[in-house]
């Protein structure tokens, strides 16, 4: 986090003095200056940083300079509406890349096997940007039959969600497919079935647990890449989250935003990282030892 901070940092100042977006035909010298000393950028950018690192460090993320609040605040307002969609989003490529990568694993070469291969390679292959604008002509203008853009009822996260989830279900049904297949050419599978085990039971309850190792860090990294690249998603449909604040904040030059953004996202991925470890060991006892 450190480094990166850094380098975010640094980066965030090379894209430009923040100034000029509030420049107009009046603007004095003494105006600029005064701005200047009040954002500290009069000052090294080394000692610029350590500035704002201590500031960071209790909490204080300076403040936007496009929304002249504190950028704490300005990215709590917006936290919600992208954990709202990175849910819908999150909750779609389960719903739909766990069932159907079993399904595909289970019926080998038959008719489910290639109808989820050939999703999967749809949601691989279109972009997010693309995707979410012809979601929008073809069920927003042509149908009617949801919103194109906003965020309010249930029917608002219909097509953002579909737009940020079908890539990571496609991910999740080839690596379900993948797992389910190692498994049920194990030795204990096969066991299993001459001892008389039902199909059903041996396919839902003996190798989908021990399947569910991979998919399982997937999703986890799935989850805190859908909270942090909804940038597209959101911008599309004008949804009122953090990743529309980061590309406003990159179009305003608001350095203090952009970082704080950036960290936020950081620590996510982190911590996400975190939390798979600990899973791990809750899903398979061999790992406890």
């Amino acid at each position: 986090m450190l480094a990166l901070s850094l380098l975010v940092f640094a980066l965030s100042h090379k894209s430009g003095d923040p100034r000029t977006v509030m420049l107009t035909a009046y603007t004095s010298k003494e105006q600029w200056d005064a701005w200047g000393r009040e954002w500290g950028l009069d000052k090294p950018l080394l000692q610029q940083y350590a500035i704002w690192l201590g500031r960071a460090l209790r909490g204080d993320l300076g403040e936007s300079l496009r929304e002249l609040r504190p950028v704490g605040k300005v990215i709590a307002e917006r936290i919600p509406a992208t954990l709202e969609l990175a849910g819908g989003a999150f909750a779609f490529s389960i719903l739909i890349g766990v069932p159907l990568g079993v399904l595909s694993a289970v019926r080998r070469g038959g008719v489910l096997d290639y109808a989820g291969r050939t999703f999967a390679l749809f949601g691989q292959a279109l972009p997010p940007f693309w995707l979410g604008i012809m979601l929008i002509l073809i069920f927003a203008v042509r149908f009617d039959w949801f919103p194109t853009s906003g965020r309010g009822n249930i029917a608002h996260y219909v097509l953002p969600s579909i737009t940020l989830g079908w890539l990571t279900a496609a991910g999740m049904l080839r690596i379900m497919r993948s797992s389910m297949l190692e498994v049920l050419d194990s030795e204990y599978i096969k066991l299993a079935r001459a001892k008389g085990v039902s199909y059903t039971s041996l396919v839902w309850k003996h190798a989908l647990r021990n399947a569910l190792l991979a998919p399982l860090t997937y999703a986890g990294l799935v989850l805190a890449g859908l909270i942090t690249g909804a940038v597209v998603t959101e911008t599309v449909f004008a949804w009122p989250g953090v990743g529309r604040l980061a590309v406003q904040s990159v179009n305003n030059n608001d350095f203090p935003a952009m970082t704080g953004v950036v960290l936020m996202f950081s620590l996510i991925y982190l911590g996400m990282n975190l939390l798979i470890d600990v899973a791990y060991a809750l899903i398979d006892p061999r790992i406890r030892y």
